[in-house]
Parts: structure tokens; sequence; C-alpha cells
């Protein structure tokens, strides 16, 4: 009778996580995701619309005609959200791909190797943390010059240390464990110790965290463009195209668009990444 109300109770929890094992979150993010990678590959397709060229009057309030109104020049406010994603999405996918592969690398060899490169390592790892993201990115950007690509480097080198000091202590905590002293005792390269007893281990967290950095650099990218640092007018982007409509407080539509898309993606993200770290990690786990 226990093993059979343990068995039901197993089976409710799997129900309730998701069927397969997929919990509500996951999917609910990744409906929102793919609705955008759907929009970045398609969009020219079906687009009634040019991005850049007038499509009616200017500040034509949302109607039949224009969903989300026109902007300043009469161009459609929805056509320029949903190219925006094309600017945003695949920059972020970048930066957070460099950011983590680097902090990754010189996480991981600062945990494994230790020493005093290790040590200076990750007394500038402490250093690049204790300031705010958003001052650091604006001030490299500034430094480099407006635009995108600098703006993706600017990003870059805001975010790497967040994966160096996450893998750092993963490979800390699990060059303890009794299967690498086992493999040490059996003769291991450190080559194979950091890359087939070590490294798998440390993944997961890493992967959760780049999942969830995915919006928050979205974020990120927008900011910068919002005040002048990222994409250039006429570029559909999201943090430009809000930077047009916040002085407008009775064209509220101009900047609603892109707004609902950062909200959208911000929390699409959050929602996988969230869903993954229960998925993934057994402690988290009712």
């Amino acid at each position: 009778m226990m093993q059979a109300a343990d068995a039901r109770g197993a089976d409710a929890r799997l129900l309730r996580r998701g069927g397969l094992g997929l919990g509500w979150a996951v999917a609910a993010g990744g409906l929102i995701i793919l609705f955008w990678m759907f929009v970045i590959v398609t969009i020219d397709l079906w687009s009634p619309y040019d991005p850049l060229r007038k499509a009616g009057p200017r500040l034509v309030p949302p109607g039949a005609a224009h969903w989300l109104g026109t902007d300043t020049l009469g161009r459609d406010v929805l056509t320029r959200t949903l190219y925006g994603a094309r600017q945003s999405l695949p920059i972020a996918v970048a930066v957070v791909v460099a950011s983590a592969l680097i902090g990754t690398a010189l996480g991981a060899l600062a945990g494994f190797v230790r020493g005093l490169a290790s040590s200076a390592l990750m007394r500038l790892v402490d250093v690049t943390m204790s300031i705010p993201p958003m001052i650091l990115a604006m001030a490299i950007t500034a430094s480099l010059g407006p635009g995108l690509f600098n703006a993706a480097i600017a990003m870059i080198l805001v975010t790497w240390p967040l994966y160096a000091r996450l893998m750092h202590s993963q490979v800390l905590a699990v060059r303890e464990m009794e299967h690498v002293e086992a493999a040490v005792a059996g003769g291991a390269t450190r080559a194979r110790l950091i890359l087939r007893h070590i490294l798998p281990l440390c993944m997961t967290p890493v992967f959760v965290n780049a999942t969830m950095d995915l919006g928050q650099i979205t974020l990120l990218a927008a900011s910068l463009s919002f005040i002048g640092l990222g994409a250039s007018p006429p570029t559909p982007e999201w943090g430009s195209m809000i930077t047009d409509g916040a002085t407008r407080f009775y064209e509220w539509w101009v900047a609603l668009g892109p707004g609902l898309a950062i909200l959208s993606v911000v929390l699409g993200f959050s929602f996988m990444g969230d869903g993954l770290r229960d998925l993934l990690d057994p402690r988290s786990r009712p």
C-alpha cells in the first residue's frame, strides 16, 4: 500500500511538472522564444510594411490599419517592433555564448590549477563584479564609440566574470570528490581530469545561468541603445524605439510595442532558466 501511494504521488508530481518532465515554466518560456525565432526567420515573407519607410500619417493611434499605431515619421510601430527582434536577440545570444565560453574556460583553469595567476584572475573578477554592470557597460561603450558591435564587446567584458566566478566555485567543489581522487590515483592526465571528470559535473549551473542571462543581456542592450550608445536610427532596435516615445506622453503607443517585446523576451528566458534549474537540479524538485 505504501509503495502504491508513493507511486501515485510521484505520478502526480510528474503531471504537475509537465508530463514528460518539461515544467510549465520551460513550456511557457519556450513558446515565447519560439514565437520570436519564427518572427526573425519569416518576417520578410508576411510583413505588410517596410520598417524603414513611411506607412501612414504621423503619430496615428492604434487601429485597424496600424495595430500599434505609427511613430513620429509615420512608420508602423508593430512592424518595427517585429523587425527589432533581428537586432536584439542575435546580439544577446552572441554576447552570452562568448561570455560563457571565456568565463567558463578561465574559471575552470583558475579553479583547477590555482597558484598566483589564479588568484590574480579571481581578484580581477572580484573588481569587475563590484562595479554595477550598466555603469561599466556604459563606460566601455562610450570609450569604444556608439554602435551595436562596440556595445556587444562592452557587454562581453561586463558579463564574462560572472561565469568565471561560477565555474571557479564549481570546480573547487568537484575536484575534491572521490571519483576525481580515484582518477588521479589511476594516473589520469590533467587534461583528462578537467575534461572528463570535472567539467561535465559543473556545466548545469552555467547552462541555467546562460539561459536566464539571455533576457538580461537583451535588456542591457536595449538600455545602451536607449541612451544612444547602441543601435543608431533608423535601425529598428527596441531600445532606440523606446527613446523615440520616451518624451511623448500622449503618444504612448510609440514606446508600447518595443517595451512589451523586451518584457516578453525577459520573461521567456527567465521562465526557461527557472524551469531548467528545477528540472536539472534534483535538490530543487518537490
